[in-house]
């Protein structure tokens, strides 16, 4: 698997068409076809505002994340099956995935990290791709206006499996702008370990 050094101690490791076709496709119409998706709202400037994206939680306990909380569910038949796949192309456990639906272009997700408490130190974050090529960029922490040695970007296509590890979550963010010429959909589903869960699924 290629393996990215953005700094020392902070890697990630990209494979194109982990899934490949035709598997990526009839994975893609099952996920849209399985998850119970829902819109949630988030908090700007004291407002309760639509997320732009359709989303699922999925794992032993509920989650909270950028302020909101969101109920957990058992892995569907075709997220278990993706689960042990990905382990094994990771080398890590995890017990948990957020899946999010970017329904077009104009669907996105801001600037963060998935550094919660609950995930650990270095937390591994194993994110695959179906659908739609996206743009993914990972930005370095810090003050000021970022330099742009500080990004690292690129599109995650259709059955593409990116890794981040190392201090990635501490030291950078990562978001999927807006693409507003962007019309075909995308699911995206990032893996997680949450530490301290009573009961970590197989």
């Amino acid at each position: 698997m290629p393996r990215t050094e953005l700094e020392p101690g902070v890697f990630v490791t990209l494979t194109r068409a982990f899934v490949p076709e035709p598997e990526a496709s009839d994975v893609l119409t099952r996920l849209i076809g399985e998850i119970g998706w829902a819109q949630g709202s988030i908090r700007l400037f004291g407002k309760l505002v639509p997320e732009p994206r359709l989303s699922a939680w999925f794992g032993d306990r509920d989650y909270t994340y950028s302020g909101r909380t969101v109920k957990s569910a058992p892995f569907t038949p075709t997220l278990a099956s993706l689960l042990r796949l990905v382990e094994a192309s990771a080398d890590a456990k995890f017990n948990a995935v957020l899946v999010n639906r970017y329904r077009d272009g104009r669907d996105s997700m801001g600037f963060h990290s998935d550094d919660e408490p609950e995930l650990g130190p270095q937390p591994v974050i194993a994110s695959l791709s179906f659908g739609t090529a996206r743009r993914f960029v990972l930005q370095k922490k810090g003050p000021g206006r970022p330099r742009s040695s500080s990004r690292f970007a690129l599109e995650l296509g259709h059955g593409d499996l990116l890794v981040m590890g190392g201090a990635c979550q501490e030291l950078y963010r990562h978001a999927v702008p807006k693409q507003l010429r962007v019309e075909g959909e995308r699911v995206n589903l990032t893996f997680r370990r949450i530490v301290d869960a009573a009961q970590p699924l197989p």
